[in-house]
């Protein structure tokens, strides 16, 4: 049984709170992007992921599943407008161009449906 233990502050007694044990892992742009969105948009979600011990678990899947999704719709984007390494070797402007666009369109997407939900 967790018996909670209590500190005194002037005449309050506050409970010692202590988070749980987590890992250092890495969590890359998109698992940051809804790390602040949910710290200043779903305050309740944030705290409760926080406190439960998930939160670097939930942020980490994010991320992952983001830079997949992006992955497959860039690569379906470019095969439907005919980006090919023939472009980029005839023309690499152009071919930058569209692909920087492809990329901004699948983020946007991305947002959508993973980020800021």
């Amino acid at each position: 049984m967790n018996e909670i233990t209590y500190s005194q502050v002037d005449d309050y007694d506050l409970p010692n709170l202590t988070l749980p044990e987590q890992q250092n892992v890495f969590v890359g742009k998109y698992g940051l992007l809804r790390r602040n969105y949910l710290k200043t948009h779903r305050k309740v979600v944030y705290i409760n992921l926080l406190t439960s011990g998930k939160l670097q678990e939930h942020l980490v899947e994010v991320d992952n599943v983001a830079n997949e999704r992006l992955k497959a719709i860039v690569s379906q984007a470019a095969k439907a407008q005919n980006i090919t390494e023939a472009l980029k070797a005839s023309n690499q402007m152009a071919w930058v161009g569209t692909m920087n666009n492809i990329k901004h369109q699948a983020e946007e997407v991305i947002f959508k449906e993973l980020i800021y939900v």
